[in-house]
């Protein structure tokens, strides 16, 4: 491929990782809405989904002007195929944090006496899975990448446990449903970033080697029906 070609696919991944941090950024701060009720801090997060808009639209585009001027194939192409996918999850991780947003602003003014759910640690795991996933695609590195999906795991527990949580409270305290319903909504959409960070991750995976992983255990499962029959 030209010298041109390298340096525009510099530029290009820069600007997803711009994206990269700019969702990370959001998680963080709606952490911090969850956790202090820092509720001046939404009008940056939703500042910062519209960066992630017109981003992700640039992104798409460049994309596809450097597959048409240079015509890339095998790896070079995976590569640019697999931009516009993360391109497209990082963007619906922001959705996702002004999601949250909404659904604070909404059950904060129908809150009981208390607090039912701390929401750092789902959060901080969701926010460092997205930061390993990123850091996968820039490593190019599978065993990274495989990491991150093994996380989920531990998010899909977390969040289980707060839903009992919420569910349990929900029948001692129906006068405050609609707040344990908001919390319910919360624990939901950051169960969905870990999603999105693990859909990232097979991206990754998908870029250097050119394994579609999406139904690993399908895979794993049908080959071990093989290997018996």
């Amino acid at each position: 491929m030209p010298v041109k070609f390298n340096a525009d696919l510099v530029k290009l991944k820069e600007k997803l990782l711009q994206m990269g941090a700019i969702a990370e950024k959001m998680i963080h701060n709606i952490s911090l809405v969850l956790i202090d009720e820092n509720m001046a801090l939404l009008d940056r997060i939703y500042e910062n989904e519209k960066e992630l808009d017109r981003l992700q639209i640039e992104l798409d585009e460049e994309t596809v002007k450097l597959i048409g001027i240079y015509a890339p194939v095998a790896g070079d192409l995976r590569l640019l195929l697999m931009v516009t996918r993360i391109n497209a999850e990082i963007e619906r991780i922001g959705d996702k944090v002004v999601d949250i947003g909404h659904h604070v602003e909404k059950f904060l003014q129908e809150r009981g006496s208390k607090k039912i759910i701390n929401f750092t640690h789902i959060a901080d795991e969701t926010q460092g899975m997205l930061r390993k996933a990123l850091n996968a695609f820039v490593n190019k590195s599978h065993s990274e990448a495989l990491a991150v999906i093994n996380a989920d795991d531990g998010v899909d527990q977390q969040t289980d446990q707060a839903f009992r949580v919420l569910f349990t409270h929900m029948l001692d305290n129906p006068q405050f449903i609609g707040y344990i319903l908001g919390q319910m909504l919360v624990a939901q959409a950051l169960e969905r970033i870990a999603d999105h960070a693990v859909n990232i991750a097979e991206d990754v995976i998908y870029m250097v080697k050119g394994e579609d992983v999406r139904h690993m255990d399908e895979v794993e499962e049908n080959n071990s029906d093989e290997h018996s029959s």
